[in-house]
């Protein structure tokens, strides 16, 4: 088989531990994002791991798509998970324990909203790496962000009290990988990550559903749980890190081939 890695960064932890696994027995290739959608025509693996998601990237997916090749996740999948406003409609219209989200054009609109319910999390409505996710308990706070932030359109979830500690479930297929780390949003300094042996009844059904609704085959949920209530679900990542996940470059191997082994089946 030939497998496909659409990244800037072969070296990324994950990446690197499932191309080490595949090469024994099977061809790598690494297509860098950037290469832009013409270089679509001369690519030939079975099936390709997207694990970028700039416009670029999305594009060569695309690409790849309409020429017949499978892409894990595909470029539709992940476009739903950089649109949060999106993200919760689709969460919410399929029934998931989504946060309550409200979309404003920019922070101006929100501080000049009639009692917008504080404290609120504010975040970018185009999920990013080092975007907005701030948590403020009054207007005053959005006159600090306007400098930077002021014309970006926001999201804003009311914020839920919980312990402090994000619940990240990582989903590669059908295995689900949990751990614990410290939110950004909680008081006090940072903790170190911790794993966790059991997840609570419901919450591995909970993210496989997560999947089925957005299309998804690698990609993290981010879990709250509330203070006397259940499960929330404040956000979806396509393909994240999952880094010092035992198993996860095993789980990520196969479900490469499966899909590279359907694709020979049908012929492509």
């Amino acid at each position: 088989m030939r497998i496909g890695l659409i990244t800037p960064d072969p070296g990324h932890p994950l990446l690197a531990a499932t191309a080490a696994l595949l090469a024994v027995r099977h061809e790598v290739d690494v297509l860098h994002p950037g290469a832009g959608a013409a270089a679509a025509a001369g690519a030939s693996a079975d099936v390709y791991l997207l694990k970028a998601r700039t416009p670029a990237a999305l594009e060569l997916a695309r690409e790849l798509e309409r020429g017949g090749a499978p892409v894990v996740n595909s470029a539709a999948a992940t476009e739903r998970c950089q649109d949060r406003a999106g993200m919760a409609a689709l969460a919410l219209e399929a029934g998931l324990p989504f946060a309550a989200t409200r979309t404003f054009a920019s922070l101006a609109l929100l501080e000049s909203a009639a009692d917008p319910g504080w404290p609120l999390v504010v975040k970018s409505r185009r999920s990013r790496k080092d975007d907005l996710v701030v948590r403020l308990d009054g207007p005053d706070g959005l006159r600090e962000l306007a400098p930077r932030w002021g014309a970006e359109p926001v999201v804003v979830q009311p914020f839920a009290p919980n312990s402090g500690w994000d619940h990240k479930l990582w989903v590669v297929g059908d295995r689900v990988f949990a751990g614990l780390r410290r939110s950004e949003l909680a008081d006090g300094a940072p903790r170190p990550p911790r794993g966790r042996e059991r997840l609570p009844d419901g919450w591995a059904e909970l993210a496989l559903r997560v999947g089925r609704v957005f299309g998804l085959d690698v990609y993290g949920v981010d879990v709250i749980a509330e203070d006397g209530g259940g499960p929330l679900i404040v956000d979806v990542n396509a393909f994240p890190g999952i880094r010092g996940q035992a198993g996860a470059p095993e789980a990520l191997a196969a479900l490469a081939l499966r899909r590279a082994a359907a694709a020979r089946q049908r012929g492509r």
